[in-house]
């Protein structure tokens, strides 16, 4: 446990009970208005009983010798997913692209780059969810090795050119590959070349989601550091522990990062729904076309209209996809800020959020650990971490020294929560790496230097097929009800 005691009074987290939250139209059509878009956040809450977490994973496709994986052909994404549907799954295509499959409350889908990301159900513990990740991965990589393709446990594609790396043929895509360059300098890199784990977890009213995002904004840089698996592109180390924190640094300023009003007293809803009218829209979608609206702000969008079209919810459910804060409120909340890694981190880190996000009294202690911080000091860190890692120095200690006490405040958190002794078990991998000082970017780099460079031996070490398929099945999943839905 740290030896210090923050500077200033101290910050007091209040958790309400469940509130009957605010009535809100089923019916996405429904004009936006501003009680609307706040009761539309409300309408998120969920009794404690209920509250369930949910697991996103996305992985980097290559060949068995490292080369990208094309989207169309035989041995490309498309491919893989015509075969996931020949299997049973059901798809989605546009524009004849077949983009998607699912099962159930699982779904397979695409990123810009060839990414491919499984989204899984919500479950009672993230040992629950271990568990359909690697059956996720037990079958997709299996039907992946048929036509010559891997995936491995990386932030950042490591060897190829941006260049080298298929477009997704998606009209939504085609609007962002535009815009984003206008907003900063690596915005298209975040969209083909990166690839992380998210986690989701519910809220049972307004002041415990403030609290949960106060508290995860607080903490995310601990995370990124803890998780830094991207250390190499373009076949070579790169000078960071995580290029992809890096990128989002250089993607767009108004929608990437942290939202500042979290960290004002009395924030809620209302706040965070005024940052998100104030950030520049990609597109109006009608009639399942794409309209790109520069410089449109959702404020706008509401007070003006655009050209005879009026705002509705189903607008604002649209946006809010389109932001990418390091940890982000839909009808749940996303924590955002962890690189794509090794098995166990894929896991592990999840675990660590989840011992932090749903205690009570952890969520008070982890944002305990960084409540002293300004704005500014929280803005340094966001910059120093991709380079810095572990090592960084914050509030006078290093990331390394927080880590490990913010795995102690999960682990006090897990032990208090229903199924909480399963997840302690993931988390001690990530316990032991704070506690070493080590991310997965420094195994990356030292397995580099050991097996010479060779793209071959290195997708074989990083494959996370391999790693699942070691692993044998737990046993049957908890069932969902419909909290924190990832969908």
């Amino acid at each position: 446990m740290l030896g210090f005691t923050p500077p200033g009074p101290p910050v007091v987290v209040f958790w309400g009970h469940m509130s009957s939250p605010v009535p809100i139209r089923s019916d996405l059509t429904a004009p936006a208005t501003l009680p609307a878009l706040i009761a539309y956040f409300e309408a998120g809450a969920k009794p404690v009983s209920r509250w369930r977490v949910g697991l996103e994973h996305e992985k980097i496709p290559l060949t068995s010798g490292g080369r990208p994986v094309p989207f169309k052909g035989d041995a490309g994404v498309e491919e893989l997913l015509r075969r996931l549907e020949a299997a049973g799954m059901t798809a989605e295509r546009e524009d004849g692209h077949l983009l998607a499959v699912g099962r159930s409350d699982r779904k397979i889908t695409v990123e810009p780059g060839g990414q491919v990301e499984h989204a899984g159900p919500a479950l009672t513990t993230v040992a629950d969810c271990r568990e359909d990740l690697l059956a996720d991965l037990r079958q997709t990589a299996a039907v992946a090795a048929e036509i010559g393709m891997r995936f491995v446990g990386v932030g950042l594609t490591p060897f190829a050119r941006i260049d080298e790396l298929p477009w997704l043929p998606k009209r939504r895509y085609a609007v962002m590959r535009e815009y984003l360059p206008t907003r900063g300098s690596l915005g298209v890199h975040m969209m083909k070349r990166t690839a992380t784990v998210q986690a989701n977890f519910d809220f049972d009213d307004e002041s415990t989601a403030a609290d949960k995002l106060r508290t995860a904004f607080g903490v995310t840089s601990i995370v990124t550091a803890l998780a830094a698996a991207s250390p190499l592109s373009e076949g070579r180390p790169n000078g960071y522990q995580s290029y992809r924190a890096a990128i989002w640094l250089d993607t767009d300023p108004d929608r990437c990062g942290l939202v500042p009003a979290v960290f004002e007293p009395g924030f809620g809803f209302r706040h965070y729904v005024e940052w998100a009218l104030d950030v520049p829209m990609f597109f109006v979608v009608r009639d399942d076309v794409y309209h790109h609206v520069p410089r449109l702000t959702f404020r706008r969008f509401m007070r003006e209209g655009w050209q005879g079209h009026s705002a509705t919810m189903r607008d604002w459910e649209t946006h809010l996809s389109t932001l990418f804060p390091e940890v982000r409120l839909k009808r749940f909340i996303e924590v955002r800020g962890a690189d794509a890694g090794p098995l166990d981190m894929m896991t592990g880190v999840p675990a660590l959020w989840r011992g932090i996000m749903d205690d009570r009294e952890a969520c008070l202690a982890a944002w305990q650990l960084v409540a002293a911080a300004s704005l500014a000091e929280r803005e340094a860190l966001r910059r120093d971490v991709p380079r810095g890692g572990l090592a960084t120095a914050f509030l006078g200690h290093t990331l390394r020294d927080l880590a490990v006490e913010l795995c102690r405040i999960a682990a006090d958190g897990l032990g208090r929560l229903p199924g909480g002794a399963a997840d302690l078990a993931l988390l001690e991998v990530v316990r032991a790496r704070a506690e070493s000082g080590r991310s997965p970017a420094d195994d990356m780099l030292d397995d580099f230097a050991s097996l010479r460079a060779d793209p071959a031996a290195l997708v074989a070490r990083w494959d996370l097929g391999a790693q699942a398929a070691a692993i044998a099945p737990r046993g049957r999943l908890s069932a969902g009800d419909g909290g924190a839905a990832r969908i």
